[in-house]
């Protein structure tokens, strides 16, 4: 196995960045690296699942247990919540090893080899279970601001490759297929799984080997779009501004969606080719830029954090400067201010306002358990406002209620 680098070209978590934007690896190595306090809670966070973890699935003595967490409590960004996120980790991985006919064999933190499909690759998964013919990997997300799906996600399935290799001397061919499941306590209660056979699994791994290639041999091609989130470079890459500035040439067209595409391909032939295009946008044409243009609120945010960035280290941002934005005024002490209120005679009941915390306050305050057995009758969930979303989405189509009146009475 190669020895692992602090900061490998090509890595798992990036896999889809660079799969898509082959120049991307050697275009970010021109921007420091950074990380942040998210980036750094996340960390806190893996390190308490993995304690919870080995507690539950090894013979760590409970000492021992106690001084680990005692030093992870004492860092700065520790949360309470960190304690939840940590015990419903180990309730899924519990679940997942429960699911087999007999005890699988589970192991925690396992470092794996992906040299074999990315150039001086190597990676971690968080927990490696493996029983009967199925290997199973987790991976644990802290972040809530984003959901992560293990549907081909390529970080997922390059672990799972890795696992294979590490194990195959073991277990052999007793391996015939390969699931995951990407736990993210914060963001929802079921972890998001994907399962394949391992032919398949080993069939993509022969796809990305030359594409893993390309993006370490470089310069690679530049291709942008949603997987530009996490780049370091996102902010000053020509090919994305390009991408984007692109959309101008709509500037003049209405997104009425009144001409289907059959009917533009009609209006089209009717007027023969070098026809111009007709200034309302068909619903082709919207779905089409709904796509393409997905990144560009996310793209011009990148443009500003970039230039305040900028002009805070001194740089120059032609026709633009920093201005003191709005502030809201507030209490030197609110305490003070209260008492002072009261010695002048205002009943504290019409100083203070009295309401309960709110369902998701509650949830995390009493833990997932105890409130499903004190609340759950308590509890509806409404349902939700029609959102527009890819038609890849594992959701169901939402059905407005007058066509699905319609439809029951057609069916009876």
């Amino acid at each position: 196995m190669p020895t692992p680098n602090a900061h490998a070209l090509l890595s798992a978590s990036s896999a889809h960045r660079w799969l898509n934007c082959t120049a991307a690896p050697h275009f970010e190595e021109q921007f420091p690296d950074g990380t942040s306090a998210y980036a750094e809670e996340g960390t806190l966070a893996h390190a308490i699942c993995e304690l919870y973890a080995r507690k539950h699935f090894t013979a760590i003595t409970k000492r021992k247990f106690n001084a680990e967490l005692k030093k992870l409590k004492a860092q700065e960004l520790f949360s309470e919540e960190m304690l939840k996120t940590a015990e419903a980790y180990v309730e899924y991985l519990t679940e997942k090893a429960m699911g087999y006919v007999s005890k699988p064999h589970v192991a925690l933190e396992v470092q794996v080899d992906l040299s074999d499909y990315i150039p001086e690759g190597f990676g971690t998964c968080d927990c490696v279970m493996i029983g009967g013919d199925t290997l199973h990997i987790t991976d644990y997300k802290h972040g809530k601001g984003v959901p992560v799906s293990a549907y081909e996600n390529p970080q997922m399935m390059l672990y799972a490759l890795g696992a294979l290799k590490l194990y195959g001397a073991v277990f052999g061919e007793q391996i015939k297929k390969v699931s995951m499941g990407i736990c993210q306590p914060r963001l929802s209660d079921e972890a998001s799984e994907y399962e394949l056979a391992v032919e398949d699994l080993l069939a993509w791994g022969k796809v990305i080997q030359p594409v893993a290639q390309a993006a370490f041999d470089g310069p690679g091609e530049f291709k942008p779009g949603d997987h530009c989130r996490f780049c370091k470079g996102k902010a000053q890459c020509r090919a994305r501004a390009e991408y984007y500035t692109a959309f101008s040439k709509y500037e003049d067209a209405e997104i009425a969606g009144k001409m289907t595409a059959a009917e533009f391909d009609d209006w089209e032939q009717a007027d023969g080719l070098g026809a111009e295009v007709p200034p309302i946008l068909t619903n082709l044409d919207v779905a089409t830029l709904l796509t393409a243009a997905a990144g560009l609120a996310a793209w011009y945010k990148d443009l500003q954090e970039y230039a305040t960035s900028a002009l805070l280290a001194g740089e120059e941002i032609p026709g633009y400067k920093l201005v003191e934005g709005r502030s809201n005024r507030a209490f030197t002490s609110v305490d003070e201010a209260v008492q002072a209120l009261v010695a002048a005679g205002y009943d504290e009941a019409m100083i203070y306002d009295r309401k309960p915390k709110t369902l998701s306050e509650i949830e995390k305050m009493l833990g997932k358990k105890t409130f499903a057995e004190l609340l759950s009758e308590y509890v509806v969930k409404p349902k939700g406002k029609p959102t527009l979303a890819p038609a890849t989405d594992k959701r169901e189509a939402f059905i407005p209620e007058a066509k699905k009146d319609f439809e029951d009475l057609l069916n009876g």
